[in-house]
């Protein structure tokens, strides 16, 4: 077998009774062609020791912090990590990882990594079922962590029931599925240049206030580190946020409608891609005050202009005879939401839009999920469950490429 040559595991180890089936896991991950690298919890070597899982992968087994120091351990093996997986994962494991607790050097690492996570859960099915552990599972998930298992079986003491550890071939199909995955987007927008916007507008009143909405840029700046992190040149338009610009992206810092539009048509010739979702404001004040509005003169009246719809404008574009760029807009309703989307698609000459409803109390704006429905010109219709923000922008440049693949007749 060679699924996995030339891929990173991180296979990480907690304390339970299932932990000898690790070690099987570890030699079918080397068998494949994998570089395995172990790392064991306190609570692992009560089970299962270190130097057998040396043996297996050839590689040193690490489990403690404070080794190696200057090496930075745990950051190292979390940015070479091509998946990671958590087998089996205690229900304590479960509850640091949904807490984002660093007390070891497994969820340390962890929380360096920005691989896939596979997480299979194993424990008796009291402790599965508990509120708490449902919670703390649900929490991963809504991440976009893959909770395997587990399985109903044979349980320690002779109980049976809900919580037995999946095999380990059921494990290392999913880590296969997971690396295939993470291989075909690795490159796929390699050559390509892709603007997104990002954030909400921000429209002035006077020199303190201004007119803006509750777009964080989350979602954005998801698609923007997505679109990087698959070979694409990437510039960024964002509108004021705190949020840090991802790694390999170049960044347009902007603050009103008017002021987007500027750095969004003076790159449209140069890009391949452009999506629009930023929160643009419909409207901003005709005049703005050069001093601020003192409360003692009263309520103002203030009087409210239309802003340039850059995805239309954009649209417009294409209707002049412009192929490109790939349009992707997006829509935040709260009412009809896939009617009102599907008639924006067409009123703006989009080639996709992702549609959302904000009303939602766990997706749409300054929350770290969403959900939502990737609405194509050509009829196509992709729903996307709640999960974290940065796995739904995969799924949104997995519609991209596959339109661009179209668009290219490859």
């Amino acid at each position: 077998m060679s699924e996995l040559h030339g891929t990173r595991i991180l296979l990480g180890v907690t304390g339970g009774i299932a932990a000898y089936k690790a070690a099987s896991l570890a030699r079918l991950l080397v068998g494949a062609g994998a570089t395995v690298d172990p790392v064991l919890t306190r609570g692992a070597r009560h089970f299962v020791g270190p130097a057998t899982f040396e043996g297996i992968t050839g590689r040193a087994v690490r489990d403690e912090v404070w080794q190696d120091i200057p090496d930075e351990t745990h950051v190292a093996l979390g940015r070479a990590a091509d998946v990671a997986i958590v087998y089996p994962a205690t229900a304590n494991v479960l509850a640091r990882l949904a807490g984002g607790h660093a007390d070891d050097l497994l969820t340390t690492t962890l929380l360096a990594a920005t691989c896939p996570l596979i997480v299979a859960p194993a424990m008796h099915t009291e402790m599965w079922t508990h509120a708490a552990t449902q919670h703390n599972a649900e929490v991963l998930r809504r991440r976009g962590v893959d909770v395997l298992g587990p399985a109903v079986g044979a349980l320690m003491g002779g109980d049976s029931g809900a919580g037995r550890l999946v095999e380990p071939d059921e494990a290392f199909e999913r880590v296969v599925a997971a690396a295939s995955a993470g291989r075909a987007r690795r490159d796929d927008l390699a050559g390509c240049r892709v603007l997104v916007t990002a954030g909400g507008t921000r429209e002035p009143i006077d020199p303190v206030r201004y007119l803006g909405n509750r777009s964080s840029g989350k979602m954005g700046f998801a698609i923007a580190a997505a679109a990087a992190a698959r070979g694409a040149k990437v510039d960024l338009v964002a509108a004021p946020t705190s949020l840090p610009t991802p790694p390999g992206v170049e960044r347009h810092d902007v603050t009103t409608a008017v002021e987007m539009r500027e750095v969004v048509f003076g790159l449209v010739d140069a890009v391949d891609v452009i999506v629009k979702a930023a929160a643009v404001a419909d409207f901003r004040p005709a005049e703005v005050a050069a001093s601020k509005l003192k409360k003692s003169a009263g309520a103002p009246r203030i009087e409210l202009v239309p802003n340039p719809d850059i995805l239309a404008d954009l649209g417009a574009r294409r209707a002049e005879g412009h192929p490109r760029p790939l349009l992707v807009g997006f829509a935040a309703e709260t009412d009809d939401v896939e009617d009102n989307a599907r008639a924006k698609l067409e009123r703006k000459n989009a080639d996709l839009l992702v549609v959302n409803d904000v009303g939602a109390p766990d997706a749409g704006f300054a929350v770290d999920t969403n959900r939502v429905v990737i609405l194509g010109r050509d009829g196509s219709r992709i729903e996307v469950d709640l999960a974290a923000k940065s796995a739904v922008a995969d799924r949104v440049l997995d519609a991209v490429t596959a339109h661009l693949i179209v668009a290219d007749g490859r």
